[in-house]
């Protein structure tokens, strides 16, 4: 078997590839104008709003080899610190101690943000370096119910811009009426089950669980 290159060792070469930048403007063409000149180094007054606004944010990170990992985070809206014009603070609160965004970023700084508001089609996207903190004074700021987070990801923005809505408008994900019923969903307890295969953790021992972290451990 040949393979397309040496990262997809899963992928036959009787597939087509792109394998150029040249090669990929020709068949795309170049943004506007209006597409280069809309990314900013700061965050400005537009910025903050739109960060003040978003209770939920999709966090991408990598470790030095390259590996990938994408990472959802949200709270209230206004979760997220904004520190200054460069930079903004992500409070880390209870998860379930794998903390994979935070080993990748310890080794590689690299970082995306993706931040969402419900109803709209626009996101806000942010990329940058990132640290880890664990200033008390700083990170009591973003405390909930009187419990401030230990640890912070701090972000210094290289650059900030917005994105359009035509995923959202595609995907139908802010119309009910597109939703599958819940009857109809997948059930994450039975994903789960199959996934860990331990006989101790039957999809009935994880629905508990579940429930029982929503509910006491959300802070």
């Amino acid at each position: 078997m040949r393979y397309a290159n040496k990262g997809m060792k899963f992928v036959k070469r009787t597939m087509s590839y792109v394998r150029s930048h040249e090669e990929l403007r020709e068949m795309l063409g170049s943004p506007s104008l209006r597409g280069q000149n809309k990314v900013i180094a700061t965050i400005d007054e537009h910025c903050k709003d739109f960060i003040s606004k978003s209770p939920f944010l999709v966090l991408s990170t990598s470790d030095a080899d390259g590996n990938c990992d994408s990472s959802p985070r949200g709270d209230a809206p206004g979760f997220v610190y904004v520190l200054d014009d460069q930079h903004l603070i992500i409070p880390d609160r209870p998860g379930n101690k794998r903390v994979d965004s935070m080993f990748n970023i310890l080794s590689n700084p690299n970082i995306g943000l993706l931040f969402i508001i419900p109803g709209m089609g626009e996101t806000m996207r942010i990329n940058g370096e990132a640290a880890i903190i664990k200033d008390e004074d700083i990170l009591m700021k973003m405390a909930v119910n009187g419990k401030s987070p230990q640890l912070g990801i701090l972000v210094k923005v290289n650059q900030c811009y917005m994105h359009c809505g035509k995923a959202f408008k595609r995907s139908g994900l802010w119309e009910p009426e597109s939703w599958n019923r819940k009857e109809e969903l997948p059930s994450a307890a039975k994903i789960l089950a199959a996934h860990v295969n331990m006989p101790e953790m039957t999809e009935e021992r994880i629905v508990a669980d579940l429930e029982e972290g929503y509910k006491n451990r959300l802070y």
